[in-house]
């Protein structure tokens, strides 16, 4: 219980702020005729700030209307109708000004008329791309897989979940039914929101994950008081239940940035595997700690052994009345 004490303070940082600090902008353009485009801009905030990020088109570009521009609870949205001449923006270089001294990334889309579709991801290092037209499958493939990975590493409470239940399953085959549990849970409500299938409110969603946590957190105090609880009998029950819960939090994020019309079930398959491989290297990361913690001469105060428990229990509790607050 000390080493997993240690772990805990090993692998989490800071958690004083909202659980998804890092989602991503996400840029759309959609030819309607040739030269002509339907703009979507979507630009996240953190807290009350609005991140300062701006897409930056060709002069030849003009806007057909004004701008309309809205406030949402995930940020800011614009939507623009452009005219981009004749040649339209093949081949034009489109950047989002403000990216490289961010640390957000840019989820961007381009949708020709002829049906041609490219999707890329704009990184601090490479805030800028050329319109190529047409794209592979690998290409939607491999920027979803990376939205999935980031999504899930940067993606604090679902990570603190996972940690919650290593704290609590023993033995290798216990943990990997309960992983497995977790994941078949989380994938079907992740796939039933993103089609459409069912249609569940973020804000109550993301305040029951945090409810998630804090059962864990008071599960864990029971271990620690010779109580054995639900979650430490059957944990794959308890990770098959609320994975459902993550699940539709997954799906919100994924809705943020939209899927391609033109391969929304590879979109959708790519960013679940990514949301998986970005979990299984936090279960590797945290195992392969446990294991050198084992291996070191150390005695340990007393009150480490309840960090686990209350420290998982004051992140969960502070992020249950925020987000009910924010209701």
């Amino acid at each position: 219980m000390i080493r997993r004490a240690v772990l805990l303070a090993l692998l989490l940082w800071p958690l004083t702020g909202a659980a998804h600090e890092s989602r991503p902008a996400y840029l759309e353009l959609i030819e309607s005729s040739p030269g002509t485009y339907a703009l979507t801009w979507k630009v996240p905030r953190r807290g009350d700030l609005i991140l300062p990020l701006q897409p930056v088109l060709p002069e030849i570009c003009s806007d057909t209307v004004p701008p309309a521009q809205s406030v949402t609870p995930g940020g800011l949205l614009v939507r623009r109708n452009i005219d981009c001449g004749d040649q339209g923006l093949t081949g034009a270089e489109l950047r989002i000004d403000g990216l490289s001294a961010s640390i957000t990334d840019v989820l961007a889309r381009v949708t020709l008329a002829n049906g041609d579709t490219q999707t890329v991801i704009l990184k601090p290092d490479t805030p800028a791309f050329i319109v190529a037209g047409a794209q592979s499958g690998w290409a939607v493939f491999g920027a979803y897989l990376v939205l999935g990975i980031e999504h899930i590493l940067f993606g604090i409470d679902h990570l603190l979940f996972v940690l919650g239940l290593l704290l609590l399953v023993n033995g290798v085959g216990l943990l990997v039914k309960t992983i497995t549990a977790f994941t078949l849970a989380h994938s079907v409500t992740l796939g039933v929101a993103a089609l459409g299938f069912v249609n569940v409110p973020q804000a109550p969603v993301e305040a029951v994950i945090a409810l998630s946590i804090l059962f864990l957190a008071t599960e864990l105090v029971k271990r620690r008081r010779g109580r054995i609880g639900l979650a430490e009998r059957r944990p794959w029950l308890v990770a098959l239940t609320f994975g459902l819960l993550h699940g539709f939090g997954f799906a919100g994020a994924l809705a943020e940035v939209g899927l391609p019309q033109s391969a929304i079930p590879l979109a959708l398959f790519s960013f679940n595997i990514g949301v998986e491989v970005g979990q299984l290297l936090f279960v590797f990361a945290a195992l392969l700690v446990i294991a050198g913690l084992r291996r070191v001469p150390q005695v340990w105060p007393g009150w480490v052994e309840v960090l686990p428990a209350y420290g998982i229990g004051c992140v969960a509790a502070f992020w249950t009345i925020q987000r009910v607050a924010g209701f």
